[in-house]
């Protein structure tokens, strides 16, 4: 327990005197250093977290959230258990090629992916705002291609487009590659040019007819009412489909976001490095204080102040500012973190220059997640450092001879 003189005095040392200026300096840099320590750790994990989860869901809104591959035995969906069907929130059969697509003297490698006309409409990307074009239906001889394909190929709705498929067909010179023409119904979005570029779509039948696929190597997706809490959702379906190949978004992009993860940690570790050089002020502070209060101390006990009161006293000395720095940072990082897009923009209009660019980042704004457990774990972190570099100053403070303090003061 903390006596009301142990409060007293530590708030006594904590009040400014003309004769302590060194020393307030000193103080109100270690605040400053660890407060903006705090804030820019916070600021850069809520950018890191806004881009993972701006990532992830132009992800599962593109791909499929579970993807079944059949070994042996077609997928029959009238077998699919209950639970199941109750976290599903579509169920879609779909098989998929490459194939070549060419375009005057223009030709380019391509995933086809294809779907029944009346499933493609289920789709969450055509629910795009950007998106061009009939995506209610997709008709034999159709294609669906992506916003950065049609620029590479200088293609619109209504233009007419050859596939080349890599299956072949037998003729009286040999066998040669299937090639069809197809007509541009629509253009899609995703926000992810890797996808845009490499991506399309055609209609289920036409596509198993055009790579002579068999309809019992259809895969089944997935689509969730919850794609993030993915792992325990594709335990279910592992349930349900033992001798499949069960496969989800997560695990088709996991390098990527142990890429990311990699990435935040090693940003925490490394900007943890600020607050523990801003708390080493602290130690710097509280010794010059005991050299101040040096006659203080040994009045105190003299007058028959415990060893373990003086540790308490230069102990919370430290903890306050630390704790009170910890507060300041917090408020200015979660401050910062929900107007970090306004203050992007600012910073591009005053300075013309172009941060964060669309283009390369595939965001048209910079994402921020303010994640609580973060936020915690920051704050925990700042103040376990700075109670540590506060017991130094504090034991020192009692282990001084208050007869030779007074002799020599």
């Amino acid at each position: 327990m903390i006596s009301t003189l142990e409060k007293e005095i530590t708030f006594r040392f904590l009040r400014a005197r003309k004769k302590d200026g060194f020393l307030n300096v000193i103080s109100i840099f270690s605040f400053i250093g660890i407060g903006l320590g705090v804030a820019v750790l916070i600021i850069v994990m809520s950018v890191m977290n806004g881009f993972r989860t701006e990532l992830i869901n132009k992800i599962i809104g593109f791909n499929p959230h579970i993807t079944v591959d059949p070994y042996e035995n077609k997928i029959d969906i009238d077998k699919i258990n209950q639970d199941l069907k109750s976290i599903s929130r579509d169920l879609i059969l779909s098989n998929s090629g490459e194939g070549i697509i060419i375009k005057s003297d223009t030709s380019k490698g391509i995933l086809l992916r294809g779907y029944k006309s009346n499933d493609f409409s289920k789709l969450k990307i055509f629910e795009n705002k950007l998106f061009l074009g009939n995506n209610e239906i997709l008709p034999k001889n159709y294609i669906s291609i992506g916003k950065e394909l049609s620029l590479t190929l200088n293609l619109d709705i209504g233009d007419n487009i050859t596939l080349m498929s890599s299956a072949g067909v037998e003729t009286i010179i040999g066998n040669l590659p299937k090639q069809k023409i197809f007509l541009v119904s629509s253009i899609f979005d995703s926000g992810m040019a890797e996808f845009d570029n490499n991506i399309a779509f055609i209609n289920l039948n036409t596509l198993e007819e055009f790579f002579n696929l068999n309809k019992k190597d259809r895969n089944l997706e997935i689509y969730l009412d919850n794609p993030k809490n993915i792992e325990y959702q594709k335990s279910i379906t592992q349930k349900n489909f033992p001798n499949d190949f069960v496969y989800s978004w997560s695990d088709m992009n996991s390098s990527l976001f142990s890429a990311l993860k990699v990435e935040r940690n090693v940003m925490f570790i490394i900007l943890s490095l600020i607050i523990i050089v801003a708390a080493f002020n602290i130690i710097s502070g509280l010794t010059i204080l005991v050299k101040n209060k040096t006659r203080e101390i040994a009045i105190l006990k003299s007058i028959g102040v415990l060893n373990k009161s003086i540790i308490k006293i230069f102990f919370l000395v430290g903890t306050i500012i630390g704790t009170s720095a910890t507060i300041f940072g917090i408020i200015l990082g979660v401050t910062f973190s929900m107007y970090v897009e306004n203050l992007r923009l600012f910073l591009s209009n005053v300075f013309n220059i172009s941060l964060f660019p669309e283009e390369i980042y595939f965001l048209s704004t910079m994402p921020s997640e303010i994640n609580p457990s973060s936020i915690f774990l920051i704050s925990l972190c700042s103040i376990i450092i700075t109670i540590i570099v506060s017991i130094f100053p504090a034991l020192k403070a009692a282990k001084l001879d208050p007869i030779k303090a007074l002799k020599y003061e």
